[in-house]
């Protein structure tokens, strides 16, 4: 095999087998840190060897024994081996198939609440659930989040160090405390999954790789913990979300609004994921905030024009979530179902008992919203403000763009 084959392929592999790799590890040495630290040597050894001998039958468990043999080498050099070499005598061959199924599912799964403890920062928990659970790169995140790689090594590196100062226990959190580290598990998904979606910053409109990062991520979560009824409203919400990719922007990259998208290149495929998640998802508790998000995206992609969507119920379901999650993001979007179910005054209405908000200051959907419901009723001048306001807030090149191209249209 060619040395630029065999690395493509110690790549790709790597990206699938990671987040289990570092998981089995964690569960035998009970350390996030050195676990990631020995699979990163069974990558480096496979770097090594797979271009001249080839990549195994089963990779992930020639790297699973690679990375066992290395944790055996610590624990001597740590002189710790009455207690733990036992547990680690078993090693696996490179012809040997991974451990049990089920043991590395359960460790997977206490990797994600690890990675995710709320001990961490918000942008440290996205790092190193990518790192760890994704697969990427240093570069890669760093290149995702538009901050130098340094910035992402030092958050990887300080959260590790917390982990472990923290004492936090490799495990799947129970009784009255799963909740909020559920909660906390699935921001950070969500997080990843939104700044692929809509980039906060930069010049491209969306991040597709990011999106699909975080979508295998809920469903590998999905299939952990099957019977969490957020957990499949989530992936409902990013499936549908996802569906849309193809038709948000045009060929060069300008962005395309959401009733003027072309619906016949959303993915068909998604939608019928997400529609089913939605539907598990409602079948197992009442509705949490992901599975009412899911339940708005898909009144959008059950309608099969923007003409046909049912903004009443959608203006609905936005009360119901601000109820059950209350928000000014919220009440903003219920501002602009509202406009679309009973007219822009009604929209607008509501959306100025939100303009004095300390959290929507700076926040530049709302003079976009604004602007948009000013110029429907006729006021250009007025809508001319606020677009070129909001053109001032967003951070994305391409969003500046299209909304100073709105406020040149509103006339001078």
């Amino acid at each position: 095999m060619s040395g630029n084959r065999a690395v493509a392929a110690v790549e790709a592999v790597w990206r699938i087998e990671a987040g289990r790799l570092i998981a089995g590890l964690s569960g035998l040495v009970r350390d996030v840190g050195l676990a990631e630290e020995l699979a990163q040597d069974a990558l480096v050894a496979a770097l090594e060897q797979w271009p001249t001998s080839g990549v195994p039958r089963n990779a992930g468990a020639w790297l699973m024994a690679v990375g066992k043999r290395r944790a055996i080498d610590h624990i001597r050099r740590s002189q710790n081996l009455d207690r733990k070499y036992a547990q680690l005598a078993h090693t696996l061959d490179e012809t040997e198939e991974l451990p049990e199924v089920g043991a590395i599912e359960d460790d997977l799964l206490r990797l994600v609440f690890t990675a995710c403890h709320p001990v961490l920062s918000t942008e440290a928990r996205a790092a190193l659930t990518l790192r760890m659970l994704g697969g990427l790169k240093t570069e890669e995140i760093a290149r995702a989040f538009l901050v130098s790689e340094a910035t992402v090594a030092q958050r990887i590196v300080r959260a590790k160090r917390v982990l472990a100062k923290a004492d936090v226990p490799f495990e799947v959190p129970s009784g009255a405390e799963l909740a909020p580290r559920l909660a906390s598990v699935l921001e950070v998904v969500y997080l990843i999954f939104n700044e692929g979606y809509s980039a906060t910053a930069g010049d491209d409109w969306m991040r597709p790789e990011l999106c699909a990062d975080a979508l295998r991520l809920g469903r590998v979560l999905a299939e952990l913990m099957p019977r969490e009824p957020e957990v499949h409203g989530l992936v409902a919400l990013l499936e549908i979300q996802a569906s849309r990719q193809r038709a948000r922007t045009t060929a060069d990259g300008t962005p395309v609004l959401l009733l003027d998208q072309d619906r016949s290149r959303w993915d068909q495929i998604h939608i019928r994921r997400g529609l089913a998640a939605l539907e598990r998802a409602e079948g197992l508790a009442p509705r949490g905030p992901y599975t009412l998000q899911a339940a708005l995206a898909a009144c959008h992609a059950r309608a099969r024009t923007a003409a046909e969507t049912d903004w009443a119920r959608i203006a609905a379901l936005y009360e119901e979530l601000a109820a059950a999650r209350p928000s000014p993001v919220v009440e903003l979007n219920r501002a602009v179902a509202l406009s679309m179910a009973e007219g822009p005054q009604a929209g607008l209405d509501l959306v100025d008992l939100l303009v004095d908000d300390p959290a929507l200051r700076n926040y530049h959907l709302l003079p976009s919203v604004r602007g948009d419901l000013l110029a429907k009723l006729g006021r250009p001048a007025e809508a001319r403000v606020e677009f070129e306001r909001a053109a001032e807030l967003t951070r994305n090149a391409r969003e500046r763009a299209l909304l100073l191209d709105r406020a040149a249209a509103c006339g001078a």
